[in-house]
């Protein structure tokens, strides 16, 4: 005897989007639990994003208007952040130079580590002597300080803002390569890459359609500590005189400069900048750590700390 058709539950797919956003939202309340750290940082990451997207309709007064009535003028009702030596409002120099960071940060990590990453990628399942050859390059690029490689660029390329973005990018590959390579080692090996590789598959798509995939979460671990990196060289660039040009704010500038010469007096023009970054720069270290507890399986299970 037939058993009757099944006839599809009334609400099904209501109930299935209800289930998966309770599921979201307990992995989401976990995250919070078990890593506070990484949910600060995460808090901070999307701060930073908010100021670069809304940065023009909070800050009270333009970063580069001056005041000379409000010269030197301590933190108060008006300027929260107190004003510099030329009447500029601290707050509005700190905004805007948060949507400098966040310009700079993002352009290079995506140029940097996502050439790394397919650089890694392809001489890891390649191997032989392109792979050797590679990691010899890797080697020298490695060994030079990231600083001092972003300083020869932008002096030899000229100051200015995509100039910076390209010399930050440039450090920025070497390690990204290296980490993704490592993973593309060991998924080329894998049964399922080799009944690609029977199957006749191009090395081409083999590489981009599953190795890439599953290489992806050390990629995102390198790529969101890269954006910390990426800033303090921004700042660093800036405070040696050689970052970011005027009239575009920048954190770093304002610790040298004036912000150095008038710290006994002013001492907020160097304090608010150099927490910034500071803050700024620890949030993005502390959410790399718990995306690395969270997204690497050796690791998923002692997470909850």
């Amino acid at each position: 005897m037939n058993a009757a058709p099944k006839t599809p539950i009334a609400g099904r797919p209501l109930l299935e989007r209800h289930s998966r956003w309770a599921g979201q939202r307990a992995w989401l309340w976990r995250f919070v639990l078990y890593k506070p750290l990484g949910a600060v940082g995460a808090a901070v990451v999307l701060g930073m994003l908010f100021l670069s997207v809304f940065g023009n309709f909070l800050t009270p007064y333009n970063p580069i208007d001056m005041d000379f009535s409000a010269r030197l003028e301590s933190p108060n009702a008006s300027h929260l952040f107190g004003a510099d030596l030329y009447g500029r409002d601290v707050l509005s120099n700190i905004i805007g130079g948060a949507r400098i960071s966040v310009y700079v940060g993002f352009v290079s990590v995506i140029l940097g580590t996502g050439f790394g990453a397919i650089w890694g990628l392809t001489s890891g399942y390649a191997g032989g002597k392109f792979d050797l050859l590679s990691q010899r390059l890797i080697d020298i690029l490695q060994s030079i300080p990231t600083l001092a490689l972003a300083l020869v660029i932008v002096a030899s390329l000229g100051s200015s803002l995509n100039n910076i973005v390209f010399a930050i990018s440039i450090g920025l590959i070497a390690t990204s390569a290296r980490v993704v390579r490592a993973s593309a080692i060991v998924i080329r090996n894998l049964d399922y890459i080799q009944a690609a590789v029977a199957m006749g598959a191009s090395w081409p798509r083999i590489v981009f359609r599953h190795v890439m995939p599953n290489s992806f979460a050390p990629y995102l671990i390198i790529a969101t500590a890269g954006l910390g990196v990426a800033i303090l060289q921004e700042a660093s660039l800036s405070f040696l005189g050689v970052g970011v040009p005027p009239p575009h704010p920048s954190w770093g500038r304002m610790l040298s400069g004036l912000g150095r010469d008038y710290f006994l007096i002013a001492p907020w023009m160097s304090l608010a900048p150099g927490l910034a970054i500071v803050i700024v720069v620890m949030a993005f270290n502390f959410f790399g750590d718990a995306l690395r507890d969270v997204l690497d399986p050796r690791l998923r299970g002692g997470g909850r700390r």
